[in-house]
């Protein structure tokens, strides 16, 4: 009773000796807030000096020693440290999140993203509404997918199965847990509200957002949903419309595969599946989904002319087909699968950008196609990327050129998102150097600069070719010998350098 009594009021029984232990954890907080981070791990170490001989009594106390000594190291640099005590941490709490998102954080940094991808996983199977952590997985799979090509999910670890009551506390009230462990006060019920009534109006408001095209907030609206009922296979359905206008391909599919083990016979789920795995180029997953698609209602138009699309992208990547002609291509709204009030209303996909229509004539754009593209502005980052990824496969770049002298730069880090690749940048940079450099030298050094403000540039610098950056450097030498009033010299050098040349 003694030691009860002094872990929760800092007194020892006759109520005048401070629990050391908690009084130095408190000034470790106060100097990380301050940025003291060096200091504050004194404090947490001296803490965990004073409750480890306690043992088993102090383990939560200790875990959460552990975890904020690592946030300290992680503060730092020092990644080895933070993933030793969130190891420790976690041996005394399992699941606890703020560890598992801390060593997530240090393996990334240390680049060893198959062990950071399974602590994120872990970390969305306690709580999916962290957005770091949705955000994270988005990521590292595309660096996955790069690395190691589409067997990548073969070469990871097992994930972690989380139990069903570490997986109630992420949204049950937190009242009389301590303020280390209280999650963010968005994810917590209004008082007297019931969970029915809460689920009722957050999807109420996630289909609004949906109308409003605001993808974002109904996002985070069926993440709450889910925390309280993680059960009902629309809530899946629409928020995984949601990450595919967001371009979060991987989330999408997940969220699919969740839909599809609540009902397999789910059109929406199948169908949306199949869009995901067409953005992740999964052509031939997104075959197989199509087809179930077809099998379930073969009135869906739109599903009949993605199958077309992903069979052309399919034999192109396999070398048995080339394109002879683009079909012509239309912006199509789709009247979404009839489920009756369970989706929102009119929630459409736009399923073709509209962005690639065939032009008439037999000009010739390369040595493996023929027909021109007509390309038109994208609205918004998913046309962008159905229209670049369609002439990386045609390597057209004067249609390439075409695109990027009617987009603005300063919208192309936004319209790349984190789709930026190895063909890609490459042919945007020789866009750039045999269509654009001419007619408009202004403009090339625009998208030079945004375009080493998207997020994978860095990267890209670091797994282009010698003959490739001898490319990019002969077109920064166009630049500085085309004068312009609207960049000096200085400027093009300047850049020049951000491209580490």
């Amino acid at each position: 009773m003694g030691n009860i009594q002094k872990k929760l009021t800092g007194k020892s029984e006759d109520g005048k000796r401070p629990e050391r232990g908690a009084g130095l954890k408190s000034q470790g907080n106060e100097l990380f807030k301050s940025g003291q981070f060096a200091e504050a791990a004194l404090k947490y170490s001296a803490a965990v000096a004073q409750l480890e001989p306690a043992g088993s009594g102090s383990a939560d106390d200790l875990s959460i020693l552990y975890s904020n000594r690592a946030a300290c190291y992680l503060k730092e640099g020092n990644c080895s440290g933070c993933i030793q005590d969130c190891n420790r941490a976690l041996e005394l709490h399992p699941f606890s999140i703020k560890p598992l998102l801390r060593r997530a954080m240090a393996y990334e940094t240390l680049e060893q993203y198959q062990k950071a991808y399974v602590d994120y996983k872990t970390v969305l199977q306690i709580d999916c509404g962290i957005q770091i952590a949705n955000d994270s997985i988005n990521r590292i799979t595309r660096i996955l997918m790069d690395l190691d090509g589409p067997s990548w999910r073969e070469k990871l670890s097992p994930i972690p199965s989380v139990p069903t009551s570490v997986q109630l506390r992420a949204w049950r009230p937190t009242a009389g847990m301590p303020p280390d462990q209280v999650g963010d006060s968005s994810n917590h019920h209004q008082p007297g509200t019931t969970d029915e009534k809460m689920f009722k109006t957050l999807k109420e408001e996630g289909n609004q957002c949906v109308k409003d095209k605001n993808y974002k907030d109904a996002l985070s609206k069926y993440s709450e949903c889910l925390k309280i009922n993680n059960k009902e296979c629309a809530i899946y359905t629409n928020r995984a419309l949601c990450y595919l206008k967001l371009c979060r391909f991987e989330e999408a599919k997940q969220d699919c595969d969740q839909a599809l083990q609540i009902d397999n016979g789910n059109v929406k789920a199948c169908y949306r599946r199949a869009l995901a795995h067409k953005g992740l180029k999964n052509y031939q997953e997104s075959l197989n989904d199509l087809n179930k698609v077809l099998l379930l209602d073969s009135d869906i138009v739109e599903a009949k002319m993605e199958l077309e699309e992903v069979t052309r992208f399919l034999s192109i990547k396999d070398n048995t087909a080339s394109f002879s002609k683009e079909k012509e291509r239309r912006k199509i709204e789709i009247q979404e699968v009839n489920e009756g009030c369970e989706e929102p209303e009119r929630a459409s996909e736009e399923v073709s950008t509209g962005c690639l229509a065939p032009e008439k004539g037999n000009t010739s754009n390369g040595p493996e196609y023929s027909g021109k593209l007509l390309v038109t502005k994208p609205n918004n980052a998913y046309e962008f990327g159905q229209v670049i990824n369609a002439l990386s496969t045609r390597k057209d770049k004067r249609a390439c050129a075409h695109l990027l002298a009617i987009t603005e730069p300063k919208d192309l880090p936004m319209l790349l998102s984190n789709k930026l690749e190895g063909d890609v940048f490459l042919l945007l940079i020789q866009a750039l150097k045999i269509n654009l450099i001419d007619k408009d030298p202004s403009l090339v050094y625009q998208h030079l600069l945004y375009l080493s403000k998207a997020e994978r540039f860095k990267m890209m610098l670091t797994l282009i070719s010698k003959d490739q950056k001898e490319q990019i450097e002969q077109l920064f030498d166009d630049l500085s010998d085309t004068p312009s009033k609207h960049f000096t010299l200085e400027d093009a050098q300047a850049l020049k350098r951000q491209y580490e040349l």
